[in-house]
């Protein structure tokens, strides 16, 4: 069986770090597909997966977005999480959760388990009630070939509030990564990469730097790229490169693809992703200047 960590490094070194994020913002579907409905959000997420198939590796549905839509919204993801695996991208679930004992279990049976309704490759957690929440996950991560995604330091403004407090002498974003190592060795892929991976924002180059030295191995899924004004070389900043290119991890953006102006006008499906793919290869080509530079 091949693993989350093998997948994804593979998908890179094809593809660049790109990962497309999936964010339907209330408003911002084009009524080319409905607006914003359930059904639009579905027919909006299969048009995009057909662009982003064969440009890049990864994508990231925002589960939020689907999920105020109530059981058509959460059916709507349910068929675009299927549509993007069948199309052979890796899907990151950004839900973050995190709970306790048979409610995490819960969750990660939806998310991780195999036939699950929103069967991905991996789902982001909060690790912020300890590390026996991240445990389901982990379990069902070693056993399928999966990977967990843990928030260490966010692109947020607001991540500064709680995640730069002093721990004994060290930020608590480090104390959660040096917390996480453990787990990172545990669930270690042949390789060479963690299927365990950390949010670390572009937004945070110097932290990126300091988590990398505390978690050598865990792959980075780094957003804050694009609409948030991450530039592309502070987000290279927690992978590792590899000659012509880079490992360990993703740069993930979201509405600088999923609503670039030029898609504003678009009158007919196919110019609107032909917009999309333009910004696609606009973002991969920025990134791809910023790793031979």
């Amino acid at each position: 069986m091949t693993d989350f960590a093998a997948r994804l490094t593979e998908g890179v070194r094809r593809h660049g770090p790109l990962c497309v994020g999936m964010d339907p913002h209330a408003g911002k579907v084009p009524a080319l597909f409905g607006g914003d409905t359930a059904r639009g959000l579905e027919a909006w997420g299969r048009a995009l997966i057909e662009v982003a198939a064969g440009k890049v590796a990864v994508v990231k549905p925002q589960s939020g977005f689907f999920e105020r839509h109530g059981p058509e919204g959460m059916a709507a993801l349910a068929a675009i999480t299927r549509a993007a695996r069948a199309a052979g991208l890796i899907v990151l679930m950004d839900a973050k959760r995190g709970d306790i004992g048979s409610t995490a279990e819960g969750y990660a049976d939806a998310f991780l388990s195999a036939g699950a309704p929103f069967e991905s490759d991996a789902v982001t957690l909060n690790p912020y009630m300890g590390l026996d929440t991240l445990e389901p996950f982990a379990v069902r991560a070693a056993a399928l070939g999966k990977g967990i995604v843990v928030l260490v330091r966010t692109s947020n403004p607001g991540a500064a509030d709680f995640q730069m407090l002093d721990v004994g002498g060290k930020p608590l974003y480090i104390r959660i990564a040096e917390s996480l190592r453990p787990l990172s060795e545990r669930l270690m892929s042949d390789c060479g990469w963690s299927n365990l991976m950390m949010v670390v924002g572009a937004t945070a180059p110097e932290e990126a730097r300091q988590v990398r030295a505390a978690a050598p191995k865990a792959l980075f899924l780094v957003p804050g790229y694009g609409a948030q004004n991450g530039r592309p070389e502070d987000a290279m900043t927690g992978l590792v490169r590899k000659g012509a290119n880079v490992e360990g991890g993703v740069i993930s953006a979201s509405r600088s693809i999923n609503f670039p102006a030029s898609a504003a006008g678009a009158a007919t499906i196919d110019a609107w992703q032909a917009a999309i793919a333009a910004a696609i290869d606009s973002a991969r080509s920025e990134l791809a200047d910023a790793v031979a530079a």
